[in-house]
């Protein structure tokens, strides 16, 4: 492995985490601001598996000083020993990477933590609240559920700006949706519309991936003031504001 972690690297050595080597092999921008890279896996699928939204951390370096942030995988192909990842661009070492990035460059990674049962019984629609840094994982879970039903609030971007969404208009209803005041705009849409919605969903399943406060926010609202069961809640906070 590479130069020590610091608290971070020696947490997940504690919680046996397994480290991996992957491969850039290609690299292209889907948009401006959205960049997919395709990788191979240094024997991590073999050793692993492959489940719905799968997720590794990768180690970037940060002024020397090493900095993880985790990733979804897109279309992992355990024969091949192969998958993609996809970046929503902006600032810090992360997308300074990914915007670098060329067939041949290499990059640490640590699997740890990531983990995803489809809900049982299967919902008989999806509320799922994304935005472009969870569009992989969200694709994910709709690729895994198939016929299922969504609804889906998605902030900071749409179906017409060109980034790579997986969904069927006969099956998925996408609003969207711009980002403001830190993610409080986004927080009330649901809000307002969710408690209806519900009323016609026997077995809905509510996912959340934005920004951790947001995602606390809607998520703490479904299992409390909705009163949801914790197995038809699924919240993940895929980026922090600053």
């Amino acid at each position: 492995m590479g130069q020590g972690r610091g608290w971070e690297g020696a947490v997940l050595k504690l919680m046996r985490a397994k480290d991996f080597e992957f491969t850039v092999t290609d690299a292209g921008d889907v948009t401006p601001d959205f960049r997919r890279l395709r990788l191979t896996d240094g024997g991590m699928l073999a050793a692993t598996g492959v489940h719905p939204t799968m997720w590794v951390r990768l180690w970037f370096d940060n002024a020397g000083k090493p900095h993880q942030r985790a990733y979804t995988l897109v279309d992992p192909d355990p024969a091949a020993g192969t998958f993609g990842l996809e970046f929503a661009l902006h600032e810090g070492c992360a997308s300074d990477w990914a915007r670098a990035a060329k067939p041949g460059d290499t990059i640490e990674a640590t699997v740890q933590g990531t983990g995803f049962e489809v809900p049982d019984p299967v919902p008989s629609r999806v509320f799922a609240v994304a935005d472009p840094a969870s569009l992989p994982a969200l694709n994910s879970l709709l690729d895994a559920l198939g016929a299922v039903p969504a609804t889906i609030w998605f902030e900071g971007g749409g179906t017409d700006d060109g980034l790579p969404f997986r969904t069927d208009p006969a099956r998925h209803e996408v609003r969207t949706l711009p980002r403001r005041d830190a993610g409080a705009h986004l927080v009330a849409q649901v809000k307002e519309a969710l408690p209806e919605l519900l009323r016609s969903a026997p077995e809905p399943f509510v996912w959340i991936a934005c920004d951790t406060a947001t995602t606390r926010a809607l998520a703490s609202y479904a299992r409390k003031e909705l009163g949801l069961p914790k197995q038809r809640v699924n919240a993940l906070g895929y980026w922090r504001a600053t």
